[in-house]
This record gives structure tokens, sequence and C-alpha cells, in this order.
């Protein structure tokens, strides 16, 4: 019989998977404070992360731990370092998180575009004849626009067809990745990060948060950058450098920006990003839709389940 934290609250479907197996024991733990894991984490064989930050010194108090399974495929919020050290495995959900983050993308690229609520608002406010004669300075088509994904992994992928649906010309960086993947897909390969961002439109960051990640767009970047440009950043908040996008967006140096992560999370009330008329936001919902966050708690818990039944898919592994 193994024990399983489930850490923050997941959707009850990946649960209930739980519940059908006779093999495990699990508890649901909300409360995700580094003092309350610390207490409650050490009986664990395995345990789910979804929020909350698992650092060594929580790790130094859990020796029965073998495994954790991240709800998601980003892992900041894990010592990474300990694990591989420690020999305990960690997991991730690459079947289930592509396509809503795909979709949200296009549509904080839509809303922007498209003016955000400007015609919803005036028909709500009995100004439906407004529109006749208002110039459309906020208001763009996509066809034939230039996109650079930075990033091609999952979300990239599903991201390019989205992409070329609207007829966008689409660029993409990432040194990972061979130029044959990237033109079959109907992608152009970028060389270097500043070729493409002298060329964009549009820039969307899909990558992970690392040391070579780590403030990969500042103000220097965005110097590069067009002056209608916008930025899209859906992946970790940190890939892109706040102070400078404030900067850049007060002082036209691009036109707006997207964020659906942030550096510090949630942000502080005072971040003049969220009181900045060229800034579209969401609160790190990506996943947030219903298919999404169903699939991802499966996701999350079955590949708990097949780690202990030694059968668990080696592309669910990361490796450190």
């Amino acid at each position: 019989m193994y024990n399983i934290a489930i850490v923050d609250e997941i959707n009850q479907k990946g649960i209930d998977l739980l519940d059908k197996n006779n093999n495990f024991n699990y508890e649901v733990i909300k409360d995700v404070s580094k003092d309350n894991l610390i207490k409650k984490l050490p009986s664990f064989d395995g345990l789910t992360l979804r929020r909350g930050k698992i650092d060594s010194e929580i790790l130094k108090e859990c020796p029965k731990l073998k495994v954790i399974s991240r709800h998601g495929v980003g892992y900041d919020n894990v010592d990474a370092v300990y694990l591989k050290e420690n020999n305990i495995s960690l997991l991730v959900t690459n079947n289930s998180t592509s396509t809503s983050p795909a979709e949200h993308i296009m549509f904080m690229l839509i809303s922007i575009y498209k003016g955000t609520n400007i015609f919803h608002d005036m028909v709500k406010e009995g100004n439906f004849a407004k529109a006749i004669n208002k110039p459309m300075d906020n208001n763009f088509e996509l066809f034939n626009k230039s996109i650079l994904i930075v990033g091609f992994g999952r979300i990239g992928k599903k991201l390019i067809k989205k992409c070329l649906g609207f007829d966008l010309k689409v660029y993409v960086y990432d040194p990972f990745v061979d130029e044959k993947i990237i033109s079959s897909m109907g992608g152009n390969k970028i060389g270097n990060l500043e070729d493409g961002l002298k060329i964009a439109d549009i820039l969307s960051l899909s990558l992970p948060l690392n040391k070579k990640t780590y403030n990969l767009i500042s103000l220097k970047e965005m110097k590069i950058m067009k002056k209608n440009s916008i930025i899209l950043n859906i992946s970790r908040g940190g890939i892109v450098n706040e102070h400078d996008l404030n900067n850049a967006l007060e002082n036209n140096i691009i036109s707006y920006a997207g964020l659906d992560v942030f550096e510090k999370e949630p942000p502080d009330i005072n971040n003049p990003l969220l009181n900045n008329k060229k800034v579209f936001l969401s609160p790190h919902a990506a996943t947030f839709t219903k298919e999404c966050l169903e699939n991802m708690s499966k996701e999350t818990v079955q590949n708990i389940i097949d780690f202990f039944d030694n059968k668990i898919d080696n592309s669910k592994i990361v490796k450190l």
C-alpha cells in the first residue's frame, strides 16, 4: 500500500482513479505553506504537485519519497537538483497540457488585435452606431502578420497550426528543434533570436524558465522589435523582464502585451503592469478549461499509479 499526498486540490476525475485502486491511500493537502508541508509530507511515498513549492528543506524531511508527479509540465517549483541527487523521480503531464495553452495564446492575440472589448462596450453602453465613424486605430487583421514562436515544444506545435489557419506568417526560434520539423509544419526556422525579433509583429513565448531563459526578453530585445509589435507570455514569469516591459510599453517601444504569468504570483497589487492599459491579463490560467483540468488531473494521478506499477512511459519522466 502506497501513501500519496495530493498537494493542492485537483479535479475530482484524477482522485477517482485513486479511489478505485486498492494499492493506494491518499490525502489531499490544501494548505501548501512550507511549514505545513514539512509537517505533513514525511509519511508519503509519492506526491502530486499543483501549486506550492517543494524545496530542499521540505524534501530533507521526506525519507520515503520516491516520486513527484507535476500537475503540468513546468517544474521550477521543485528543487530538481535535490531530486537528482537523491534518486527521486519527477513526472510531468505531457499529453494534456498543450491544446488549452495554445488556444489561450490565440485568445490573447485575437483579443488584443481586435481591440479587446471595444465593440462589446459600445453596444452595452447604448452606442451601437458609434463604430461607424470611429477611427479603427486599435483593430487589426491577423492576415499576413508575422509571428515568432519562441519554444517549439508541445504548445508551439499546437500553436503553429492555429496561426496558419489565420494566414499568419510563422517563424520559429528553437535551437533544439531541427529545421526539417519546423518546415514540415509550415514554419520558418530562425537561426538566432535577434533576427526573429526584427521581423515579428507578434512574439509568443512558450518555453521553460531556467538560468538561460531568465530575462530572455529585456529592454535590449524589445528595442530590436517593431514599434507595433506585441509580446505574449503564457509560459513562466521571469522570462520577460517585467520592469523593462512596462518601460517599453510606456515609451511606445512596443505596442501591447498579453501576460498569463508573472515572476511573483500572485503579483503585487502595485505592480505597474496591472494598471497598464496596454496589457491584457489572465491569472496563470492558460490551462483553465474544463477539458484540460480534467485531463491534467487524470494524467497526474495515472502517472503516479504507473510509476509504482513499473509501467510509466519514459516520455513522462523528466531527465534531471
